[in-house]
């Protein structure tokens, strides 16, 4: 699949940017805090809802402004789908697909489907828990969207059975509470299981496409693994992951509520749910040491890319058929690699249906590459230029007339909501 346009409104800083795409590689070429990464983020944020960047949705709307405005047009196979999203924070967000009545956000999960890596990403190995439990329950959720409703159900289930166990420190031995904590713990454990085997069976699954990854950015001289730390079994590895990945439901929140109950003493106590997908680990290692603790910074980095690069690979594998295939985003990453590594990352991706790429200095895109499309990115405005070895530059031009001619509006003239461009 590709995206064969992009159009933003009062999102970050982009009063209005209309700009065509093409599937191939596109390399967005600017100084550091133009805007591309904010072009790359909007394309990621219309198929995940989420940015890589922020936490929540108010810096993604331009300042003075009170709502921001994503277009893109997704092409897959012979069918093409036009997303609108109106980002409006503190309120639920809303979607029109293919310019029908608007609906919830999450309606349009599935539509694009991208892999995105960033500087930020090197915090799946150096950061904490979180970030590499989100990694995984988000690959989860681009693979299977109906993991998505598990996710919110737990998280929601959680901080009820939290806000219940809070009030249970200075009343332990209430009947009443005690037999609201039971009914809450059935909602948690069955939501948690959903959520557990979603990942064991995605980690299964993933482990050997990050060796893949790992050896093709490396000289493949040390081994890559890693072991799940669960709040109910002991440490996993390999064959134990694969062991997990064919537990059923049932088993699994068996499993959660005899965890819940060993430790229900220590949870009254405390006020916090202890046991559960939300207390769990990916431990990576690298030469069968974790690589948080003993990798070097140039492994470090490394390791996280090949993460991404892993679960790319992993959307491949799950559906192989045309236009099937993730859109392969690298924000600024080259210019942290030595040329050794950029060389072989090039070769690993080039064949992707489409890349965007990010970076200030045009040398360090590898020739394994190819040929690319070039837009010069500048404070607000984005234009397409000549890439090295073209003449007269690219024929699409960068304020959107073709998408314009097909659908006879711009999205300054028609924002989603049908309401007046604050």
């Amino acid at each position: 699949m590709y995206i064969d346009h992009i159009s933003l409104l009062d999102y970050r800083t982009y009063a209005l940017l209309n700009l065509p795409l093409s599937a191939g590689v596109t390399v967005f070429l600017g100084s550091n805090g133009v805007g591309k990464t904010n072009i790359v983020e909007a394309i990621e944020y219309a198929a995940a809802l989420s940015s890589h960047r922020v936490s929540h949705d108010g810096p993604l709307v331009r300042v003075g402004a009170a709502r921001a405005y994503i277009r893109t047009r997704t092409v897959r196979g012979s069918q093409q789908t036009v997303t609108e999203f109106e980002v409006a924070p503190g309120q639920a967000n809303r979607v029109r697909i293919n310019r029908a009545a608007p609906v919830r956000a999450k309606e349009a999960l599935g539509i694009a489907r991208t892999v995105l890596f960033s500087p930020e990403d090197l915090q799946l190995v150096k950061g904490d828990p979180a970030g590499r439990r989100r990694f995984v329950d988000e690959l989860a959720v681009s693979l299977r969207p109906v993991v998505a409703g598990y996710r919110s159900e737990y998280e929601r289930i959680l901080r009820q059975r939290n806000s219940l166990l809070k009030s249970m420190q200075r009343r332990a031995r209430d009947e009443n509470a005690l037999s609201t904590l039971a009914v809450w713990d059935g909602q948690l454990a069955l939501m948690g299981a959903q959520l557990l085997s979603a990942r064991f069976r995605l980690l299964q699954r993933l482990l050997p496409q990050l060796r893949r990854a790992y050896a093709g950015l490396t000289d493949g001289s040390k081994d890559v693994g890693f072991t799940y730390e669960s709040s109910v079994f002991a440490s996993m590895g390999e064959r134990s992951l694969e062991h997990a990945a064919l537990m059923s439901i049932k088993d699994l929140k068996e499993a959660l509520l005899r965890g819940f109950a060993e430790r229900r003493a220590e949870e009254i106590e405390r006020g916090v749910t202890l046991v559960g997908p939300h207390r769990e680990d990916v431990t990576l290692l690298l030469g069968g040491l974790p690589v948080k603790h003993f990798a070097s910074h140039g492994e470090s980095w490394s390791f996280a890319l090949a993460m991404k690069l892993a679960s790319w690979f992993v959307h491949v594998e799950d559906d192989s058929s045309p236009g099937a295939s993730p859109i392969l985003i690298l924000d600024d990453v080259f210019a942290e690699l030595d040329s050794a590594r950029r060389h072989r990352l090039g070769a690993m991706v080039a064949a992707a249906e489409q890349v965007l790429i990010t970076c200030a200095v045009l040398t360090d895109i590898p020739e394994e590459l190819g040929e690319y499309r070039l837009v010069s990115v500048t404070p607000g405005h984005a234009e397409y230029v000549p890439s090295p070895g073209t003449r007269g530059g690219n024929a699409e031009g960068s304020t959107g007339e073709t998408l314009a001619k097909e659908s006879g509006e711009t999205l300054a003239e028609n924002p989603i909501a049908g309401g007046d461009h604050e």
